[in-house]
């Protein structure tokens, strides 16, 4: 047991010390500060770049949000059925690929509502609808390095945006405060309109023109989607412009619909609060029925990777729980191992010291020597006896039956004419093997009934015996 304890704390030590060695190497990630420049649009991110404000309120105002972290290719099948409304927000740190893009607008074909919120999505994800075509532009490259939860910088130099005409995306809202780095959209029917660029017209009060006529609401509402008695115009609707350039619009694509709003900072965590910003918020992902997915694969939350070792990424956790199986691994093996010259098995002597007493038992009874078998049973009955009473074993048997009996329930009178019995039976000889028998029964039951019972080893060896 000592070699084992040794071992034991021998190991405990040497986890401690590798405890104490990786806590000691292990060294934090600085935490990466928010910009402009690699912002973090995720909804886990509660930073002035993130978008978590905005997919709390909705999911505490009772709708049905999720966030979305498999591949958009999942879309189409089971994994989307219930998803109406899918929204992606800014540049994402895992890009999208064409395939994605495609299984992403074949949803959006069958029926799907795309919110696409950034100052420059890939072309693949902005289709033409018709013989428009869209497409966005920076308009100031310089000063990404601002602090984006300093909205006064965010906003330098910029002035509140009205509605450019009443919508179902700019319902109840009466103007938008966007950042100064905004990008302007752009789209045109080289077709129709000779490869000129469309752009709001300059004379409207709010400072932003209509765009493209829009179609009327019975003909985007009708009930039968495979209706095509009423066409639906291709062309884009502009629904927030500056003085020269369009933030928000959305055109058709199939039987849904993209939407498209240039700048994310509307949305972020630091924005969502100035103006009617989240009132535009709310009304570009609920503006549809179903579930509202936010693209959380896009932005490196997907589920491909391992849950337990993102949970634990980053800390000392992970390489303390190799190295603890590397020792156990190691300990396995060295169990199996030997170290030393081979050293014979023990041999176990199977023979029970019972066999004697069998053998002793049955020569006395072939010899009729009942008195001897009496004498080796009442010599140790007589040694308990007198342990039990206190005295010497050479006392007379009436001081030791008296003093049995005055701690016991035992009757002096018969334990001593038992005693006596049996001493007359060891001396003269003559017994037989009935009355031998009733004595070693009787004197068993005042062994049991005073608690006197056989020494541990003589259980063990009649138990081996048996």
């Amino acid at each position: 047991m000592r070699n084992r304890l040794g071992i034991i704390i021998t190991i405990l030590l040497a986890l401690v010390v590798l405890v104490a060695i990786n806590s000691i190497a292990y060294v934090s990630e600085e935490k990466k500060q928010d910009s402009e420049v690699l912002p973090n649009r995720s909804t886990y991110h509660a930073g002035p770049t993130g978008t978590r404000a905005l997919y709390d309120l909705l999911s505490e105002s009772g709708y049905q949000v999720m966030r979305w972290r498999e591949t958009p290719e999942k879309l189409p099948g089971d994994s989307g059925r219930q998803v109406q409304t899918f929204v992606m927000i800014g540049k994402m740190p895992v890009p999208v690929e064409e395939d994605e893009a495609q299984s992403l607008l074949l949803w959006v074909e069958r029926g799907g509502r795309l919110v696409i919120i950034d100052r420059r999505p890939e072309e693949y994800l902005l289709p033409p609808s018709g013989d428009w075509t869209i497409n966005t532009q920076f308009r100031d490259y310089s000063g990404f390095g601002v602090d984006p939860g300093n909205a006064q910088q965010m906003t330098e130099g910029v002035k509140p945006l009205h509605p450019a005409q009443p919508t179902l995306l700019t319902r109840d809202v009466e103007s938008v405060m966007p950042s100064k780095f905004f990008a302007e959209i752009e789209f045109s029917a080289p077709s129709k309109v000779a490869t000129e660029k469309i752009k709001p017209a300059q004379g409207s009060p709010d400072g932003g023109g209509i765009g493209p006529p829009a179609p009327s609401p019975e003909a985007n509402s009708s009930s039968d989607p495979d209706d095509t008695a009423v066409p639906v115009s291709p062309a884009p609707i502009v629904h927030l412009t500056s003085e020269d350039s369009i933030l928000l619009l959305d055109y058709p694509h199939g039987r849904g619909r993209i939407v498209v709003l240039s700048d994310p900072y509307i949305v972020t965590n630091s924005g969502i609060a100035l103006k009617d910003n989240l009132k535009l918020a709310l009304n570009l992902v609920s503006n549809a029925d179903g579930v509202i997915a936010f693209d959380e694969f896009h932005q490196g939350r997907g589920i491909t990777r391992n849950a337990f070792a993102s949970y634990f990424a980053g800390t000392p956790i992970l390489a303390i729980a190799g190295q603890i199986a590397l020792l156990i691994l190691l300990m396995i093996w060295t169990r199996g191992r030997r170290f030393a010259r081979p050293l014979p098995l023990p041999v176990v002597d199977r023979r029970s010291s019972l066999e004697f007493v069998a053998s002793m038992a049955e020569l006395q009874q072939r010899a009729r020597a009942f008195d001897l078998a009496i004498e080796n049973v009442y010599s140790r009955t007589r040694r308990v006896l007198a342990r039990y009473a206190g005295v010497d074993y050479n006392r007379p048997r009436s001081d030791i039956a008296q003093r049995v009996a005055s701690r016991s329930q035992l009757d002096a009178h018969q334990l001593e004419t038992l005693m006596r019995q049996s001493e007359e039976a060891i001396n003269s000889g003559s017994i037989s093997e009935r009355q031998s028998i009733y004595l070693v029964k009787r004197l068993r039951e005042v062994e049991a009934s005073l608690g006197l019972r056989m020494r541990s080893r003589e259980v063990k060896q009649t138990a081996q015996n048996i």
